[in-house]
């Protein structure tokens, strides 16, 4: 998604409406490995269906973001994450930098859909690359590529042709695949639309047939992206209809709930994705720019700040949290884990104060073979159920909470495979009136967000617990034997041995009574050690 409005808006209906007929070739003499196409599905090796869920990252431009970045979208329920490269526009993105690229995406349990950006506008702006060019980059990967065929996925080339000669993408494309299958590259292959990604000519659609025809493996699946062409739901439901009837494999590779072109119908999107059984990847992370920042879903890369459009795309209706299956290959998915665990204990609410409460509940177990990844914490209001906290042990400790004010919550359990649990009863507790200094007076409350064996990503909420502002916090917390501090966002982190501290930064130092800020850490454990930071305190100034 280019960072600068792109495109007239000329489609009609009546062009939407038109269907090409687009019949499969031959077999191939040579099956496809890991992820693979199956008639208008994408399959993994073990021929469980994979139905993509989840949204891009630059990248490219935020190469220091990417392990928080990986985390916090895995957070979030993503089953895939888009991960935007460059070959030479933007600077390189070496072999090195893409083989941890694909690690943090298996660490995280996501498939990894790798992007060349570089096409980006081919034929309308005067800086893109060919998708040929684009072929010599994965090429040139091959090293880091090979052997990778059940978690990656190669997107050769983004939004590849503007709206000048959108007719030269299916010779473009055909011989960008030609070249990554002569090259030995045997990777699930897709394919971006021209038109600045929206195909609003129809070309990818009306010639999708020769393109897929024209692969050797027929493991390519066809990436439409919906901004403001997409604006109606009949729009919506006729181009995915029209490849379905034609028995192509279709993505949604990029959509938004807002655009400069127009206001794309996300709703409609998001619902025919699921209905049709097709997958999703919104756009984008953190990061945008040059007047599209709405599209960010968290703020600053902040993984505890979702915007509007993160919380709709993530928590709301059809969204990735509720759509979302693991790949088969990490325990999930419909080959994989289907057991949910049991339900939670009702919580147990401790150290009420006026914004906090502490909850404890007896531990889910999970029988599945995925393993129990954690717990969401609900507080429910009338029909309304507003997830609070989301915790890897079985307590957690609330904050930010309105004083004099009776809450109800509830718990559900969730497993390494997306399973969810029943919810538990409810516990009823009512916070107290005024406020109080607290630890100097500011509270830190310590959530792990994402663990794997070797590591974990987790987030500190601060709060300001006193009744009057203060102007910067400092938070201390002791590190378990053995654990050290990878990476960290938005503080200033030391550490001596295992006591590490972390200090404000100059932008969120500043708290109101009762106001928080967020920051985060990376930490390296021991393989098999499952201990994370249990408890931090907090002083203000």
């Amino acid at each position: 998604m280019e960072q600068r409005a792109r495109m007239v808006r000329t489609v009609t209906l009546s062009l939407l409406a038109l269907l090409v007929p687009m019949l499969f070739a031959a077999q191939p003499a040579n099956a496809a490995v890991g992820l693979h196409v199956s008639g208008t599905k994408i399959v993994e090796g073990n021929g469980s269906t994979f139905i993509m869920r989840g949204v891009s990252h630059a990248h490219a431009w935020y190469a220091d973001k990417l392990n928080s970045a990986m985390a916090g979208i895995k957070s979030y329920g993503s089953n895939a994450v888009r991960v935007v490269l460059s070959g030479g526009r933007w600077g390189t993105n070496s072999a090195s930098d893409v083989a941890n690229v694909i690690a943090q995406c298996k660490a995280n349990k996501m498939i990894c859909v790798l992007e060349d950006h570089d096409t980006t506008g081919y034929g309308e702006d005067g800086a893109a690359y060919t998708l040929d060019q684009a072929a010599n980059y994965w090429v040139g990967l091959k090293s880091v590529l090979a052997g990778q065929e059940d978690y990656v996925v190669i997107n050769i080339g983004n939004e590849p042709i503007g709206n000048t000669n959108p007719g030269s993408w299916t010779s473009a494309t055909t011989g960008a695949i030609t070249k990554l299958r002569n090259a030995g590259l045997q990777h699930l292959i897709m394919v971006d639309a021209p038109n600045w990604g929206q195909d609003w000519t129809n070309t990818m659609r009306s010639n999708a047939a020769t393109v897929f025809a024209a692969d050797p493996q027929r493991n390519t699946v066809f990436s439409v992206h919906m901004y403001g062409v997409y604006d109606t739901a009949a729009e919506i439901t006729g181009y995915v209809d029209a490849s379905q009837s034609a028995g192509l494999p279709l993505v949604i590779g990029e959509f938004g709930f807002n655009h400069s072109d127009g206001n794309p119908d996300e709703d409609t999107i998001m619902a025919t994705a699921v209905s049709r059984g097709i997958g999703y990847l919104g756009w984008s992370w953190s990061g945008n720019g040059g007047g599209v920042e709405y599209l960010d879903m968290v703020t600053g890369f902040n993984t505890a700040s979702l915007t509007s459009w993160g919380d709709r795309i993530f928590n709301g209706a059809n969204g990735i949290k509720a759509t979302a299956k693991q790949a088969a290959i990490f325990g999930g998915g419909t080959g994989g884990d289907t057991t949910p665990p049991s339900t939670p204990g009702t919580p147990s609410a401790a150290n009420i104060t006026s914004s906090g409460a502490t909850l404890s509940w007896s531990a889910s177990t999970d029988t599945g073979g995925s393993g129990l990844a954690g717990y969401d914490v609900y507080r429910r209001q009338g029909t309304t159920d507003t997830l609070l906290a989301q915790t890897a042990t079985n307590s957690t400790t609330l904050t930010g909470l309105t004083a004099a004010t009776q809450y109800q919550v509830f718990v559900r359990a969730r497993d390494g495979a997306g399973n969810l649990s029943g919810n538990s009863a409810l516990a009823t507790f009512t916070t107290t009136t005024g406020g109080g200094n607290g630890n100097g007076g500011c509270s830190a409350t310590v959530t792990a967000q994402s663990q794997w064996s070797g590591g974990y990503v987790a987030e500190v909420k601060v709060t300001n617990t006193g009744t009057a502002a203060v102007s910067g916090w400092t938070v201390t917390f002791t590190l378990p034997s053995g654990h050290a501090v990878t990476g960290s966002w938005n503080a200033t982190v030391t550490s001596s041995g295992q006591t590490v501290t972390a200090k404000n930064v100059s932008y969120n130092g500043s708290l109101g009574p009762n106001a928080s800020t967020n920051f985060g850490f990376q930490a390296s454990r021991p393989g098999g050690n499952t201990q994370v930071p249990a408890t931090a305190t907090c002083s203000a100034s």
